[in-house]
């Protein structure tokens, strides 16, 4: 590619003058049709609508391949004798013009500078460098050839002149009007030849101009690196539990797949992702799978648990939990009344947030129905209501409020909720979907900054039946941790767009399960049997823990479900008797078990989950058995699906640098994932192993 800067400095050498020769206009016209970037024109013979002749067209070819075959070095080489060529010129044609006190008037790009008195003549070995510069210029164009006859065209000239005249400009050299071009050798045909006199009076003006340099950094001189501020919560991997000392696993469900999305990111701007950034449930429930859903709306969800083979491990087992639910018929929606929050602030005005955001809510409101409703709240420094409650069936009108949106000020995050909120409670939708949806890089600055105050505030608006889902936007300033914070808390679900493929996929692919709510605040607890399982981790779930009392509490918050949504929960468990036991037996008795007794001893584990109706707050228990029934012999026979969501979760377990799949390579993960792909009409299942094959690379093939 041609070094801009370099260009720009032949150019102001070759461009400024009033008056040059033949050779140097063909070169001016070369550079004009570079910055058009017309180079196919050039190529054929055009510049700027005037018609180069075959001589010009050659020197064209000569500068190209110089500049786009030589080293920087030898782009040098070249550049130094133009430059010799040209000055020689202007000082030869376009004598300085001296004042009244005989000093040289130079004007300079940035200010005009006054040289002391000297006399105009060059040294003599400037003249000898020059003229040996001249030779070098006129030997490689010694074939040149005379312009082709043409007839003269007014218009043309005139387009050549203006287009000399705004390069002029755009430099910010105040230049004198470019005279037509001149017939003869390197001539542009069409173009009227200048009377003498004109040349005489334009020399005599003329000015030396000495445009500004851009500067240039030394080739190996490193940028320096903009401070990443993202904030991502600091968590430690599940341990290995010993079921006779605690058998009890509970926590939250979690549907958010912004980890995924923040993990490709990383991959594909050449770093493996901060561990702390792979929350591996998110990565497992970012794909859709064809898991058995409930048979009517009066279930919301159906769950399925298999036992199998674990493939990073032959002496433990996965217990694959997978929960699918009820998928709300389009024509069966309710109508949903939706608040826009979103961050204008300063840190937003970067292409991948302010940019990509009005984009991806563009695609958001083609989707919606024409009794929706929508409104605009943003914030920066304040609060600000941008568009009132709008039926979506005014497209047009929302369409314009999004599109004007611009970035500016600090982030005042706390007043631009609860203004949403306040829109949000002003068209309300009984037993519809309320939902506001903040679109942030999340950089809370102004008001309450605390993420304790945020929850406390999301928590108090959520009980008027307001839930709230956040989208993160861009690198270098998320504050991952709030937003994790308030849509735990707001009965939402937190996504990070990176791309407008994935907005596509959030807000329009999987709209329905992002907006609409069929089972909130969904809790599962695991209770394992000591006499088939000796140990037992829960992969992934770190931030979504929860204690055992919690379960019952119809006080403590979980997440939420949306239609047709997939949730899939995978245990890694020992069987008693294996040999694969990590923690050490108890030496003095058993510690007391509430598994049933001797009437459940063949079973696995007792799967229990908790969730409410969106409008209830009551909550309803459904439970589920593992026993053999449960197993699946090997590995192989497991459906693709089920095979898919463990070459994922070994994938995230990977990326954390775990031990548990520390001898398990991105190799490995690459065959199960290959061979269990199956339908991917989305390719989202082939992005996945272009990841894995950007994390082999990076991680060094490990």
């Amino acid at each position: 590619m041609v070094d801009d800067n370099e260009l720009n400095r032949l150019r102001d050498i070759a461009a400024p003058a009033p008056a040059k020769d033949a050779k140097a206009r063909a070169f001016e016209a070369a550079l004009r049709a570079y910055d058009q970037e017309n180079i196919s024109a050039v190529s054929q013979g055009s510049v700027g609508g005037l018609r180069l002749t075959e001589r010009a067209q050659k020197l064209w070819s000569e500068i190209m391949q110089k500049k786009l075959i030589a080293t920087p070095a030898l782009a040098g080489l070249v550049a130094l004798p133009i430059a010799g060529y040209a000055t020689f010129h202007l000082l030869r044609e376009q004598p300085p013009k001296f004042g009244g006190d005989e000093k040289i008037t130079e004007t300079l790009a940035d200010k005009p500078t006054t040289v002391k008195p000297t006399t105009a003549e060059p040294k003599r070995g400037e003249l000898e460098k020059d003229k040996k510069a001249d030779a070098d210029v006129e030997s490689r164009d010694a074939t040149d050839a005379l312009v082709a006859p043409a007839s003269p065209q007014k218009s043309e000239s005139t387009v050549a002149g203006g287009a000399a005249q705004q390069n002029a400009l755009e430099r910010g050299v105040l230049a004198e009007p470019a005279p037509p071009a001149p017939t003869g050798e390197f001539a542009l045909d069409g173009a009227a030849s200048v009377p003498s006199t004109s040349r005489a009076r334009m020399a005599a003006e003329s000015k030396l101009m000495a445009p500004q340099q851009p500067a240039m950094a030394p080739a190996d001189q490193m940028l320096p690196q903009e401070e990443n501020r993202d904030r991502i919560e600091d968590f430690k991997t599940n341990p290995v539990h010993a079921a006779l000392e605690d058998p009890v696993s509970t926590f939250s469900i979690d549907v958010d797949t912004a980890s995924y999305s923040f993990v490709r990111s990383s991959l594909k701007q050449g770093t493996l992702p901060q561990a702390d950034t792979v929350r591996v449930e998110e990565m497992i429930n970012y794909f859709p799978y064809d898991w058995k859903g409930p048979d009517s709306a009066s279930t919301p969800f159906n769950s399925t648990v298999s036992v199998m083979p674990t493939p990073w491990n032959t002496q433990t087992r996965l217990m694959h939990v997978a929960i699918k639910g009820f998928d709300v018929k389009p024509t069966e929606q309710p109508k949903a009344n939706l608040v826009f929050l979103i961050d204008v602030s300063g840190s937003m005005d970067e292409p991948d947030k302010l940019p990509l955001l009005k984009s991806a809510f563009r695609l958001l409101v083609s989707k919606l129905k024409a009794d929706d409703t929508i409104s605009i709240v943003t914030y920066a420094g304040d609060a600000g209501t941008v568009l009132e409650p709008t039926k979506a069936s005014e497209k047009d009108k929302i369409l314009s409020a999004i599109d004007n949106l611009t970035p500016g000020g600090s982030t005042a995050g706390e007043a631009g909720i609860k203004e949403a909120y306040r829109l949000a409670q002003k068209s309300f939708v009984k037993d519809g979907v309320n939902r506001v949806m903040l679109a942030t890089d999340g950089d809370f600055n102004v008001g309450q900054t605390d993420d304790d105050d945020l929850k406390r505030l999301i928590e108090s608006e959520r009980k008027s039946g307001v839930f709230l889902s956040v989208f993160g936007f861009g690198r270098g300033n998320l504050n991952d941790q709030m937003m994790q914070t308030i849509a735990q808390n707001g009965n939402g679900t937190a996504a990070y767009i990176d791309t407008l493929a994935e907005a596509e996929k959030v807000l329009v692919e999987d709209a329905s399960s992002t907006l609409f709510t069929i089972a909130k605040d969904v809790k599962i607890q695991v209770e394992f049997n000591p006499n088939k399982v000796s140990e037992y981790r829960l992969i992934g779930y770190e931030t979504r823990a929860l204690n055992r009392e919690d379960f019952n509490n119809d006080r403590v918050d979980a997440g939420d479900i949306g239609s047709g949504h997939s949730v899939t929960a995978i245990y890694e468990i020992t069987p008693k008797g294996s040999g694969g036991e990590q923690i050490d037996p108890l030496r003095y008795g058993q510690a007391s078990v509430d598994n049933g007794g001797v009437a459940n001893a063949d079973e696995y584990a007792f799967v229990k989950i908790r969730y409410k109706l969106p409008n209830e707050d009551v909550s309803k228990l459904i439970t589920t058995p593992v026993t053999s029934a449960n197993e699946i012999s090997s590995f192989d026979q497991a459906s693709a699906d089920q095979r898919f969501s463990v070459a994922v979760a070994a994938f995230g377990q990977k990326l954390r640098d775990e031990d548990a799949t520390a001898k398990f390579g991105y190799d490995k993960i690459m065959e199960i994932a290959t061979a269990a792909r199956g339908a991917d009409p989305f390719g989202y299942r082939s992005e996945f192993l272009s990841l894995v094959r950007l994390a082999s690379a990076l991680g060094g093939n490990r």
